[in-house]
């Protein structure tokens, strides 16, 4: 199992990799990244979308022409369109998420940042993702993205994810020590 993610990594790099290359070549990097996270928010949003990308009943010229009429709609520009058709011509529209967050990485890497996952019960609000932002900031040395996700199962508090270390405050894991600790007594 770990090989085929490894593998399905593999592919993901290779294409983030030359369509990186290519942002840099004609110096658009911004408005890639720009279209690139707007096509991420829509495939997060959208488990239809999801299971249209992972579907190997579809065939190729569907996909392809399905994932050009979202794009359009989204008014991306010509060069993530064009990546997303040799994408999918290549039958490898599976793998676009993480191509999406693989071109991400790079560019924060090149600029110096680092993406931080937050997860919270709730939306943060301006004020908060701020102040979070701040604390890291300082903690880490290093600009800072903040990705927010909303988990109600979480109950309060926050999950913070930067790379593979994670400080989970929230009220879900308290609960589940709480509960273990009794258990245990």
């Amino acid at each position: 199992m770990a090989s085929d993610t490894s593998g399905l990594s593999g592919v993901a790099e290779r294409y983030a990799t030359a369509l990186y290359d290519l942002a840099d070549e004609t110096k658009s990097l911004d408005a890639v990244a720009e279209d690139l996270r707007r096509l991420k928010g829509m495939i997060d949003g959208s488990s239809d979308l999801r299971r249209f990308l992972r579907s190997p009943l579809i065939d190729r010229q569907t996909q392809t022409k399905g994932m050009q009429a979202v794009l359009e709609a989204a008014k991306t520009g010509d060069l993530v369109r064009r990546f997303v058709g040799v994408v999918g011509g290549n039958r490898r529209l599976f793998a676009l998420p993480g191509m999406v967050d693989a071109f991400l990485r790079r560019l924060a890497q090149r600029r110096g940042e680092t993406t931080v996952h937050v997860s919270s019960a709730r939306p943060l609000s301006a004020e908060q993702s701020a102040a979070l932002a701040d604390a890291l900031r300082s903690a880490v040395g290093q600009k800072i993205n903040i990705e927010s996700k909303v988990e109600p199962e979480l109950i309060g508090g926050l999950v913070v994810r930067v790379g593979s270390r994670m400080v989970d405050t929230s009220i879900r894991t308290q609960l589940q020590k709480l509960r273990r600790a009794l258990r245990a007594a």
